[in-house]
């Protein structure tokens, strides 16, 4: 199923740069949290909606563009986890570092996960533990790289002081900053070896680039050493967290 949920990411992509080309209006406004969202954003959702629901009827869909109502949710085992367009605010930017995320959740833990970036035509993957990057047509398997100093992968648009206070208690090791799930993607190809994050997310955020990082041989636990969990509940948050090599 790996194959048919990387050709849903890369048709969302098409509905995403139709909008980012400029053949459609971008119709920014906001969400409730103030977070924004764009007509790529609610295109791409239509797109894997139909999609996921075309191929696996059976499993519900939680998407950031539609969450389910915590009753509908609350005893869902396995379901899809979607963020159609991670990182609104690099789309907004034009520097093309935003994605299309797809998991599959099972009993709490994302056991397949997709991650594709249209503007770099880079595609992220894994599934049975495994983690690949598809780029230009090459399709090869990835896997985490120790580095001294290691490299921390930052967000560009989600700088904290709990951040900056962390960073200067680390040690030595160098930094680097890129929008959206690629983060997670960075340590799992073994560019970067740690993304700590302070700041708020929601699972749709992290569920794919979980997925990925996992499969690759990094961790992702939670600032007292739990595995980030996905089994349902009431709130979206996710608790502060880091990806890691070690």
């Amino acid at each position: 199923m790996l194959e048919q949920i990387c050709q849903l990411a890369r048709d969302a992509g098409v509905a995403i740069m139709a909008v980012y080309q400029g053949e459609k209006p971008v119709e920014e406004t906001h969400k409730a949290d103030n977070s924004p969202v764009t007509a790529a954003d609610i295109a791409a959702h239509k797109v894997i909606l139909a999609g996921l629901q075309s191929l696996t009827p059976d499993i519900p869909v939680l998407s950031e563009e539609a969450p389910a109502a915590w009753d509908e949710r609350q005893h869902w085992q396995r379901y899809w986890l979607v963020d159609p367009l991670d990182g609104t605010k690099e789309f907004l930017k034009r520097n093309g570092e935003f994605t299309v995320n797809i998991a599959l959740i099972e009993q709490g833990k994302p056991v397949l996960g997709v991650v594709y970036a249209p503007v770099l035509k880079v595609m992220y993957s894994a599934a049975n533990g495994k983690a690949w990057k598809e780029e230009c047509g090459v399709r090869k398997q990835i896997q985490v790289r120790e580095a001294h100093p290691p490299l921390v992968v930052i967000s560009r648009s989600h700088a904290d002081a709990e951040l900056t206070e962390y960073l200067e208690q680390l040690g030595e090791h160098q930094t680097t900053s890129i929008g959206s799930s690629l983060k997670f993607c960075l340590v799992a190809e073994g560019v970067a070896q740690l993304y700590p994050r302070f700041g708020p997310t929601n699972v749709w955020d992290t569920g794919a680039g979980h997925a990925v990082a996992v499969a690759a041989g990094a961790q992702v636990h939670d600032w007292q050493g739990k595995t980030l969990d996905y089994t349902p509940r009431e709130s979206f948050l996710n608790p502060g967290f880091r990806v890691s090599i070690y």
